[in-house]
């Protein structure tokens, strides 16, 4: 009885420090920017340029890259990645949105490179967009016929710009709104990131009222709000579960099972980055400290890796928004690039 309520603990202690760090600043203006995307994008120029009929070469490097400007967890990740998906993208693409926006930000980088070092830091950047690619070729050789019926109705609409000047404008404001609060208050109080919050939304919604049409505008918001009702509830009950998972994970397995670095250490490694939660920027403090630990440089990569990319509460909202096949190939394929990709650096480069 006394362990079960230490397990219920533990998860509603993790419940509450992500409601009152991660809703206001980060998923409150990533389900505004994915409702915008779906909205007030071009949906058949979406198609022609990031579709499945899209060169992949240059999809797929426009995807990867647009990840290390967008300083978000793999949580925001979930509906600007989808966003994009329903307004047109191919599923390759919007699974290396996922794959980098968290793994990959420039943030993360930083912040990689100060804790852990040069060497980790290039480490990671290198593996990062290899697996991206990887991960947006299998998603779409699995799934590339679910969508290039669309490409048809699109090429009559082909010469029809992205998006208009207005309605970038709206974009951009409801995109800084996302990345303001990291980047100008990086390490600060959480009341200023609410304060940058509040003013760039603020800015958002006066400059919306005034050059966006209501219908538009309405557009947006139930855009949003399915968003909204799809990913919430099972994001909570898994942010709740990985707070259990976290207090069943003992030091001393840690010690003993992660040191080295063979292909076992990097699977178990990337297994635990798997289904744990890492808010962006916690990550590489976390590796550090299980560096001290005895934990193998190969395996430490592996988890910085899937750490923030991934988690069981994306497993089960992926699922929701995607469909279980996409999320059962994307985990099965990151769990095994991790796994290859920490042993590969542990025995060969570190």
């Amino acid at each position: 009885m006394t362990l079960l309520k230490e397990l219920l603990q533990a998860g509603l202690l993790s419940l509450q420090e992500y409601v009152a760090i991660h809703v206001l600043t980060c998923l409150v203006p990533a389900f505004l920017l994915a409702g915008a995307m779906v909205t007030l994008i071009n949906r058949e120029a979406i198609i022609d340029h990031l579709g499945e009929q899209a060169n992949k070469l240059k999809s797929f490097s426009l995807a990867a890259v647009s990840g290390i400007i967008l300083a978000a967890c793999s949580c925001t990740a979930i509906p600007v990645a989808s966003g994009l998906y329903y307004g047109g993208a191919s599923a390759g693409v919007a699974f290396i949105l996922l794959w980098t926006i968290p793994a990959v930000n420039i943030l993360a980088l930083i912040y990689t490179g100060n804790i852990l070092g040069a060497e980790m830091l290039f480490s990671r950047l290198a593996a990062v967009f290899v697996m991206a690619f990887v991960v947006g070729g299998i998603i779409h050789l699995f799934f590339k016929r679910e969508k290039e019926h669309i490409h048809s109705t699109a090429e009559q609409s082909s010469n029809k710009s992205l998006i208009g000047k207005k309605e970038l404008v709206a974009i951009i404001l409801i995109l800084l709104s996302l990345l303001m609060p990291n980047y100008l208050v990086h390490g600060g109080p959480y009341w200023k990131q609410v304060l940058v919050w509040g003013v760039v939304t603020l800015l958002t919604i006066l400059y919306a009222v005034k050059n966006l049409s209501r219908e538009k505008i309405g557009d947006c918001l139930r855009e949003t709000w399915w968003f909204v009702r799809v990913i919430v509830p099972l994001l909570l009950a898994g942010v709740f579960l990985v707070g259990v998972i976290g207090h069943l994970i003992s030091e001393d397995w840690i010690k003993s099972w992660l040191g080295g670095e063979g292909l076992t250490q990097s699977f178990l490694a990337t297994f635990l980055g798997a289904i744990t939660y890492f808010a962006t920027l916690t990550e590489a403090p976390f590796v550090d400290t299980f560096l001290k630990l005895g934990m193998g440089k190969g395996p430490a990569l592996a988890l910085l890796l899937t750490g923030p990319g991934l988690s069981l509460p994306n497993w089960l909202v992926i699922a929701r928004v995607f469909g279980i096949k996409k999320s059962i190939v994307y985990v099965i394929t990151i769990i095994i690039l991790g796994t290859i990709t920490g042993w590969f650096f542990g025995t060969f480069i570190f």
